[in-house]
Formats: structure tokens, sequence, C-alpha cells
């Protein structure tokens, strides 16, 4: 308290300047002396009843692994395609038919020449034999001993020059049929019977129904997640199809900074070239976006621990998207009041 002053001059002044001295007094007595005492009001909850389960879609398509166009692999002419566009056909089915008979005809050739090298070589081995029994009984000069094993040697290399040719043969008669190298759709036919073919010209194009795979281009953390989590689908016409992950293309594409991915069908596939979306769910809470706060550079959330709020931070959290974080399912997190809150922060919760 302030005593009354006894002035020494009167004076006026001097009694305005020791009310004001007294009144600040009071003022400074009567305030808290720490307002950081005073509990900020949040509300909170729990993870377990905060968490969000994200699932991920991205476009996506079915496609073959084989499309071939089958060509023909001869020159001849094109007698029959017994297939038409939409057929099913099996592997080692025939799908087209070529006049082979210049083919038929060297064969027939090479067999002739070769029935003939055959008898030659037979008696050029008798010849030889004859010759070194004389050779031993000195009734034949050497020089006739060494032409009949060199007529040997000619012949039985003329046999095996032969024998190749007629395999040639054979196997371009064989080519004159063409067989599917796999189940398969026809999808175009691109011979026309009567029409020449040569080496390389296209007869039927196949498209493979048994090896299909799902395709999708992926940012790095949805490939993240796929990795890591529950078993994908492929979902098209209100269909859904089992998958596995098979593969992530090392490469990345520049401008839309996305991955390929491929993945195989577990039971039934769908149909080559069918389009829809890869669907996974990830099994790990996230956090949702709007309870995250960033204080200083690092983001997180406030978690309130004995009345006092901590500050959480998550590494990989970025603002505007859920993020996983490493928390018991019981623990407090701030949801609102937030913003006003410091780590260390006392807290009452409403």
């Amino acid at each position: 308290m302030c005593r009354k002053a006894r002035p020494t001059h009167g004076s006026l002044k001097y009694f305005i300047l020791m009310g004001i001295v007294c009144l600040w007094g009071v003022t400074v007595n009567a305030a808290p002396q720490n307002k950081q005492d005073t509990p900020i009001a949040v509300h909170a909850d729990t993870l377990k009843n905060l968490a969000i389960f994200i699932k991920y879609k991205a476009p996506a398509v079915a496609v073959a692994l084989n499309n071939s166009k089958i060509n023909a692999e001869v020159n001849a002419k094109i007698t029959d395609i017994p297939v038409n566009v939409g057929q099913v056909v099996e592997k080692n089915t025939v799908i087209a038919r070529l006049n082979c008979r210049d083919y038929d005809l060297t064969k027939q050739q090479r067999q002739t020449v070769a029935k003939s090298l055959l008898a030659k070589v037979d008696f050029a081995k008798y010849q030889l034999q004859r010759a070194q029994k004389l050779s031993k009984q000195q009734a034949v000069a050497e020089e006739l001993l060494k032409q009949r094993e060199t007529d040997l040697l000619v012949l039985q290399a003329e046999q095996e020059g032969n024998n190749v040719l007629l395999k040639q043969a054979q196997y371009n008669l064989k080519k004159c049929v063409i067989h599917a190298p796999f189940k398969a759709v026809v999808m175009e036919r691109l011979g026309q019977v009567g029409e020449l073919a040569s080496p390389g010209t296209p007869l039927v194009r196949l498209l493979d129904v048994d090896n299909i795979e799902v395709s999708a281009k992926l940012q790095a953390n949805q490939i993240a997640s796929l990795n890591r989590f529950e078993t994908p689908k492929f979902v098209s016409r209100n269909n859904e199809y089992a998958l596995k992950l098979r593969a992530v293309t090392p490469s990345m594409e520049t401008r839309e900074r996305t991955q390929e991915v491929r993945l195989t069908f577990l039971e039934e596939s769908a149909l080559p070239g069918e389009s829809g979306e890869l669907v996974w769910a990830v099994d790990e809470p996230h956090i949702p976006a709007e309870l995250l706060v960033r204080r200083q550079d690092k983001i997180g959330v406030f978690i309130v621990n004995n009345d006092i709020a901590k500050f959480f931070p998550i590494d990989g959290a970025e603002e505007g998207r859920p993020t996983p974080a490493a928390l018991a399912n019981d623990k407090l997190i701030v949801t609102k009041g937030r913003f006003r809150l410091h780590d260390g922060a006392k807290v009452v919760i409403n």
C-alpha cells in the first residue's frame, strides 16, 4: 500500500505524481504472473477413430504379350486361309496353306540324287577294297590306289551336300503349311487366296488369348504402396480380376514422371485390349490431410499426453495429402485448436 505522503512544498503536482505511482503498483500486483499457465482448449480424438484407409486408382489396360503377324517364309501361291476374323484357334491349328509343288518336286529330285550317290559310293568302296587287296600283292600301282581313295572321298562329299539340300527342301515343304504358334484369336486375314506370297508377306494377324497382362502407369508413391500392400484388382465393366505385380519397368517417362507396371492375372483374365482401372487399397491407417500442421520446417500433428501438447513430426509427410504415421491407435490427436499450439503447451480437452 502507498503511504500518505506529506508534502514539503504543498505542491498539487506532487500529490498527482504520487497517485500515479501507487496506481501502477496496484496494477502490477494484480496482473497474472505467467500467461502460459493458462491451458488452451482443444478438441482431440484417437487415431483409431480418425484414421482413414487410402484406396488408389489408376487407368489400366489388358494387353496381350503376343500380337503377331504370321508371315510366309517361302515363295509360293496362297491356296487356302481356313480361319476367319474373330475365330479362336488352338496352338498348332492350320491357319494358311501355300502351293508348294515346286518344293515337293525339289525334294523328290534330291531323293533321286541321294539314291544315285548311294549306289556310286557303294561301288567306289568296292573298287577301293579291290585295289587295296591288289596293292598288298603288288599287282596294282600305288597311283591307282590313291585314285580309288580320292573317288570315294569325292562321292561321299557329294552325298553329304545332297543330304543338306534334301533337308532344306523338306524344311521348305513344311513351311507351306502354316500353324498357329499359340492359342489366339484371329484379328485379321492379311493374305488373299491366289496371291503370290514371298518371304515376309503377312498372312494372318493373331492375338494371344492366354498370355495377358495388365499395364498401368503410376507415380512413385503409388508404386511404393502397390509393392507393400493388398492384392490389386483390375476393374472393368463391373468385373473384378485379381492380379499380382510382376514387374516395374526401370525407366521413367520424362513428361509424366511415371513408371509402367505390369501385373499378371491370378485366375480368370480380361479380354486383350480391355480398358479399366487398377485398384488397390492400403491396409495402413493414414492421418487425414486436414489434421497436419507445419512447425518450422517439419510437418506433423499435435498429440496430447498428460494434458501437454507434443508436436509429432512425420517423415515424408506432405501438406494436403494423407500420410501414414507410426502412432498407436489410442494416441490422442488434436483436431481443433491445433493452430494455436506449440510444443509443450498445456491443453484442456473439451
